[in-house]
């Protein structure tokens, strides 16, 4: 079992990985109006805490890990299929 410091420390890391994560931050115009939970089973086939871990650019262990090249193309054009939807969406109102 971990020590309250290494929670702490583990967190710390966390945190500081959050911050530098360069999707992450790409992303922080539209964070709050996705739901990562549906980008990630829809168009990942992923659990929402793999997208997550990836979004965070951290692991449940806290190791270093983010969306390889192919795995960013893809996050992109869903990005790109969810504007088009809302775009389609917007233009039967």
């Amino acid at each position: 079992m971990a020590t309250q410091e290494e929670v702490l420390q583990r967190a710390q890391r966390y945190g500081e990985q959050a911050e530098k994560s360069k999707v992450r931050t790409a992303l922080r115009d539209i964070d709050l109006n996705i739901s990562w939970g549906h980008i990630a089973r829809d168009y990942f086939q992923k659990s929402v805490s793999w997208f997550y871990q990836r979004l965070n650019e951290v692991d449940g262990h806290g190791n270093p890990c983010e969306f390889s090249p192919e795995e960013k193309e893809q996050l992109r054009g869903a990005l790109i299929d969810l504007s088009d939807r809302i775009r389609r969406a917007a233009e039967k109102i």
